[in-house]
């Protein structure tokens, strides 16, 4: 397993590749994981120089330790900031952005508390696989504060706006497998089959053409956001993309020819 090594020297982020499968590691198991600036300006780096590594095909994420994946942010760094310097902090560039915007799959590997900026950040991955010791949740109206890195608006996408608002209003903390039964989650497993199960299907993934995953992760983002006529076009123009790649013309010679295809995401 090659390590990505061009960050800084304090490390609140690991960048991990093994084949092409990346995984990004929050790294701050003393603070449950919680995002700081440093942390979220370390893990935008690491984004950033995965998507211009044409080898990596899939990005995991996940949290350090066996006790959270993101507990959330780091309340001591924002407990003094005015309401203009907070404002100015969130006009910045995300890590949710970041995330949504990757243009590879990314899979959340969810491995304890999933808590506000935690839930957040899974929330803006493609996949969310959580293990079932795992806790979830939006608690920050128990701080007088609400949700700010898309809580109020990625949370009722998937599990509906009535079961968001019950959550978003009670700041209650659900478990991994009240998760999955409302949609917040797609799979849950053991704790200790989490990374076995999420290197799998990351694997299972990376296999399939870069091109095809790509324009479909594209067509799949942005049905959220367009009305369905428009989406389908959407979707047609991309499909002309995909007929027009090398890997289309290697995937159907490798069906015919009754053989493993060779993608070479081009």
């Amino acid at each position: 397993m090659a390590r990505d090594t061009t960050g800084p020297e304090e490390l609140n982020v690991l960048a991990d590749i093994e084949g092409s499968v990346a995984t990004v590691t929050i790294n701050r198991p003393d603070k449950r994981n919680a995002l700081n600036g440093a942390t979220r300006t370390q893990f935008m780096e690491a984004v950033d120089r995965l998507q211009a590594n044409e080898a990596v095909r899939v990005v995991v994420v996940t949290g350090a330790g066996e006790t959270a994946f993101v507990a959330g942010a780091d309340v001591a760094e924002f407990a003094d900031r005015t309401p203009m310097e907070q404002l100015s902090v969130m006009k910045r560039r995300t890590v949710y952005q970041a995330v949504e915007a990757f243009p590879k799959p990314v899979i959340a590997a969810i491995n304890g508390y999933c808590l506000g900026t935690g839930c957040e950040l899974a929330m803006a991955c493609d996949i969310r696989i959580a293990a079932d010791s795992a806790k979830l949740g939006q608690p920050e109206v128990k701080l007088g504060i609400m949700p700010g890195g898309g809580g109020t608006q990625r949370l009722p996408r998937l599990v509906g706006m009535g079961r968001a608002l019950k959550l978003l209003l009670t700041g209650d903390i659900i478990s991994a497998q009240e998760a999955l039964a409302i949609g917040l989650v797609d799979e849950v497993v053991a704790a200790s089959e989490l990374t076995r199960r999420v290197r799998e299907l990351a694997e299972r993934i990376a296999q399939r053409s870069p091109v095809a995953v790509r324009l479909i992760k594209q067509a799949v983002r942005a049905s959220a956001r367009m009305p369905l006529g428009e989406g389908l076009r959407l979707e047609t123009s991309l499909f002309g993309l995909a007929f027009a790649s090398q890997d289309k013309a290697e995937g159907i010679a490798a069906f015919l020819e009754k053989r493993t295809p060779d993608f070479k995401g081009r």
